[in-house]
């Protein structure tokens, strides 16, 4: 909903009378100086605004939002790159325990084997509040390798791998007494709890003057798919236009981030080994950037097989965002470029790491840079504030709508969903990314059209 204006609220985007469809440019405002600012300012009409000159698209970063989006009246057209609690799906603990609550609510509402569809998370746990429930598993099951992640930090910061309960009895000493600096207290206290209203187990352990940083404990995946006898994972971005309706799109783009040692058991405190993280690797000499390995998959095991394993990987983007769905505060001025992580074990199952609402937009190469600037004029083209889509486009460049209040078929006109059977999911991930002709049809066609009036 739109906030109320009064003389407390900041208003953005007051266009004076004018309608959207008749801006003569769209003014934008980041901070993120990175290939993301070199797309914005060649963007054909838009104009860069600075400080605290009025803006009609805003790509924030998450402390603006905290401090700002309710102090701020938005007019209709203005769009901002962040929905207000987009920690429920992105902070590692909140997007497990929705996970883990959806899957229940499927269970009591479709049966088991409706809610086994959400079994692409490792067993986890959150840290220190669950830890008698995590020692309790950690000892049926003794001799597994289990991961330890800061909940609210990221390129791979603060990682660690362990076997043995005494690792994490020595973390648990060191960080329940443990006093923060100044600086890290402030950034603890807002990542813990941004809008002061989340409902959790650990929230009196929150309310303490210096709080004590979460982590969560996850079953190491100790068979992942390898090539070249290195690990590696998955980068898939997916834009989220809306919550309520559901309306989400997938980019045909991702790319692999290769670790740059030979995946081993035996040493499991070589981060080289176990991380994929870019952030970790471009500090490994001879890092070397990987991209596409779907053509490999499907000569070494077969298009059948690859194709089941990217109907997997649909299916865990929408199962994480439908998680949600009924918790993310869905604002008509929000959006979300999320950045999904996905990791695939020799069984060709794929396992969600986590989501990233601020994937990095720095490029690490040449081909990362292209790759990035494609994926971001395409989210532009699909937030559409020159407001030329008619919106009942399948696909806009390199992405492909797989959601639309319902799934979102390959083929034309409205399948028949009772039975799934000639049904073919709209996603293409992987796939030829021919995305330059696809624009210039697109374009084309709409020339001439008249938007019909809403």
């Amino acid at each position: 909903m739109s906030r109320p204006k009064n003389q407390n609220y900041k208003g953005y985007g007051l266009s004076k009378g004018k309608e959207r469809e008749q801006r003569a440019s769209i003014r934008f405002k980041t901070t993120l100086m990175n290939t993301l600012m070199d797309v914005l300012r060649h963007r054909p009409g838009w104009v860069e605004v600075k400080d605290e000159g009025e803006w009609d698209f805003y790509w924030c970063d998450v402390s603006w939002l905290r401090e700002n989006f309710d102090h701020t009246y938005m007019d209709e057209h203005v769009r901002i790159s962040h929905f207000r609690n987009h920690y429920e799906l992105t902070r590692k603990n909140y997007m497990v325990k929705n996970l883990k609550r959806f899957r229940k609510q499927l269970e009591r509402e479709a049966g088991k084997l409706e809610a086994a569809k959400c079994d692409f998370f490792p067993k986890t746990f959150e840290m220190p509040c669950e830890y008698h429930l995590f020692v309790e598993e950690f000892r049926k099951n003794p001799g597994i390798t289990w991961i330890m992640k800061p909940v609210a930090r990221s390129q791979g910061k603060g990682i660690f791998l362990f076997r043995k309960l005494k690792d994490i009895m020595d973390w648990r000493k060191g960080t329940a007494g443990k006093k923060l600096t100044s600086l890290e207290a402030q950034q603890a206290r807002s990542a813990v709890n941004p809008s002061g209203s989340h409902d959790s187990r650990c929230s009196d352990d929150q309310k303490e003057e210096i709080p004590v940083e979460n982590y969560v404990a996850q079953r190491y995946i100790e068979n992942p798919y390898l090539i070249g006898g290195r690990k590696f994972d998955l980068r898939v971005y997916v834009l989220v236009m809306s919550y309520i309706p559901l309306r989400a799109w997938l980019y045909r783009d991702g790319f692999a981030r290769f670790s740059n040692t030979r995946f081993t058991l035996s040493s499991i405190d070589d981060q080289y080994v176990h991380l994929t993280n870019v952030a970790v690797q471009k500090t490994s000499p001879d890092y070397h950037p990987k991209k596409r390995f779907r053509q490999y998959l499907a000569s070494k095991h077969g298009p059948e097989a690859v194709e089941s394993l990217f109907s997997d990987m649909d299916n865990i983007f929408i199962k994480s965002l439908q998680s949600v769905q009924k918790v993310i505060i869905s604002d008509k001025h929000c959006f979300e470029l999320y950045g999904y992580d996905i990791l695939i074990d020799q069984d060709l199952k794929p396992w969600l790491l986590e989501v990233n609402a601020s994937p990095s937009l720095t490029a690490s190469s040449q081909e990362d840079y292209e790759l990035k600037t494609c994926l971001l004029e395409d989210t532009l083209h699909i937030v559409d504030m020159e407001a030329r889509l008619t919106g009942r486009e399948k696909r806009v460049g390199g992405f492909d709508l797989m959601w639309n209040d319902g799934p979102v078929s390959r083929e034309e006109g409205v399948p028949d969903l009772s039975e799934m059977g000639n049904f073919v999911t709209n996603t293409h991930l992987g796939c030829i990314n021919d995305r330059k002709k696809q624009l210039r049809q697109l374009f084309r066609s709409l020339q001439g059209q008249k938007k019909p009036s809403s």
